[in-house]
Parts: structure tokens; sequence; C-alpha cells
């Protein structure tokens, strides 16, 4: 009986053993697949990467095309997709943790947040289509491309917030109420400073997701070429994603090197937002403790 047993634990320990070698394999093979990918991209892209690419305007001919207008574009719709998107999605996530009762009402409000959160990119791009472009007649404009990206996301700064807000102790806001203080006060001066690293944090990656989407965008008809910049909510746009599709779907070789130069400055700007949010949230932090 104790031999059985030692030999059940055996290979018990060797199965362990080896799902920790597959999954380590499958981890580096991973990585090295995406290290080869990535070194390919800044070897083609680096040397047309110039003053010259990043304020120039995409033009028919390869050597001359920059992303001038594609990356002023990508800007203004961050920019603005922000300007909507956090306001409605920390006061959303503040109302439904801190203030909304427990109703049907409310768990059929939390699951189908739950579940936007997973809907491929490509509905929210019909959906901004149907309603900013044609219903409100916003025409395929910044404006709507920005309300069409912060539905996008929406779902997941919501999600974020309020788990910043559930990690927040109990016994904060119970000293509070001690102390006399309302819930709003006690909300708005204890619980959202300590709840707001996470909340920026869970922003800012959400904008990451939206910075890389260009399927969403195509939906709605954002333009693959202009040669000017936005000038009002309502102008036409591009942004960087459009850009580098329009240019990998050309045969020349020469508009694939323009491709990889500008994934290369997307790549830079995904990893600007990482570290901003990695800066904001250790300052915050500091301030709360």
């Amino acid at each position: 009986m104790a031999q059985t047993k030692n030999l059940t634990l055996q290979r018990q320990k060797w199965a362990n053993r080896l799902f920790i070698l597959c999954a380590l394999a499958a981890l580096l093979t991973a990585l090295l697949a995406l290290v080869i990918l990535i070194g390919d991209i800044f070897v083609t892209g680096l040397p047309r990467l110039n003053l010259d690419f990043l304020t120039s305007y995409p033009s028919r001919k390869a050597h001359k095309a920059g992303i001038l207008s594609a990356l002023v574009g990508t800007l203004y719709m961050i920019g603005l997709t922000t300007l909507i998107a956090f306001p409605l999605g920390v006061g959303a996530a503040i109302h439904l943790e801190e203030f909304a009762k427990e109703s049907r009402f409310g768990r059929i409000v939390e699951i189908n947040i739950a579940n936007l959160a997973g809907v491929p990119s490509i509905i929210y791009g019909l959906l901004g289509l149907q309603i900013f472009v044609r219903a409100f007649q916003f025409d395929r404009s910044l404006l709507s491309g920005a309300m069409t990206m912060a539905l996008l996301i929406l779902p997941i700064i919501i999600i974020a917030s309020r788990e910043a807000l559930r990690a927040v102790p109990h016994s904060i806001r119970e000293g509070s109420y001690a102390l006399g203080a309302s819930p709003w006060q006690t909300v708005y001066h204890q619980v959202l400073p300590i709840a707001l690293p996470g909340m920026l944090t869970g922003t800012i990656l959400a904008l990451s997701r939206a910075i890389g989407e260009a399927a969403p965008l195509m939906m709605m008809g954002a333009l693959t070429y202009i040669a000017f910049l936005p000038d009002g909510l309502f102008s036409p746009f591009t942004v960087l994603p459009i850009q580098i599709f329009n240019w990998v779907s050309r045969p020349q070789q020469d508009f694939s090197i323009n491709a990889a130069a500008g994934i290369i400055v997307l790549l830079v700007m995904l990893i600007s937002m990482n570290m901003i949010a990695i800066l904001l949230r250790n300052k915050f932090q500091k301030r709360t403790v």
C-alpha cells in the first residue's frame, strides 16, 4: 500500500515537472517569435525613420510618403477619446460601486458591462456607423471616431475603476462616516484619491488597446489617404493603424518599409503610454501613503 502511494506521488511529481517544462517551452517559443518579429520590423523600418517621414503627408510615391496626418489624427483621437471615456467610466464605476443599491436591474447592468468588454471591436465599428455617422449625422468625422472608440474602451475602464474602488479598505469609509462626512464627501476626499492610481492605470491600458485598433474606424469610414490635418471635431481623419494597413496592402516593397517604420512609431507611442501609467500610479501612491 505504501509502495503504491509512493509510486503515485512520484508520478504526480513527474507530471508536474513535465507540465512546467511544457509551459516554459511554450513561453520561450512565443517570446522568441516575438523578438524575431520585432527585430525584423526594426531592421526594416529604422533606415526609413527620420524627420521627413514624421513631418510629411502620405504620398503615392513611397520615398516621399510620411505619417504626419496619421500621427496627428491618432493624437487627436486618443485625446478626445480620453475626454469622453474617462469621466463616464469613472462616474459609472463610482455610482455602481458606492451608491447603487442591490437590485435585479443593477445585476443585469453589471453582467452586460462584463459582456461588452469581450465584444469584438468590429461590432463597435458597426454601432458607431449606425448611431454617430447616420443617426446623429456626425458624418465620418473625428468626433464620430472618438465616440466609437470611447464605447469600445468604456467597459474596460468601468471594470478597472470598480476593482480599484473595491481595493480601498472599508475601514476608511467607516472612519469617514464616523466623523460626520456624507457618502459623497467620503468618496471624493477619501476613497477616490486612493483608488485613482488603479483607475488611471486601467484607463491608459484601455487607451493602449484603442490606439492599435483599425477595424472599428474602418467600418465607420475613416479615410486611408489624407493629405491634410484635422481642423475641427467634424473634420475627416486617419490614424496610424489604418495608414499602416494601407501601406502593407500595397504590393510595392518600399511601402512595406514605410509600414515597418510606422509600426515602430506606434510601438513607441504604446510604450510611452504604459510608462506614463506606471509613473502616474507611483506618483499618486506616494501621495496617499
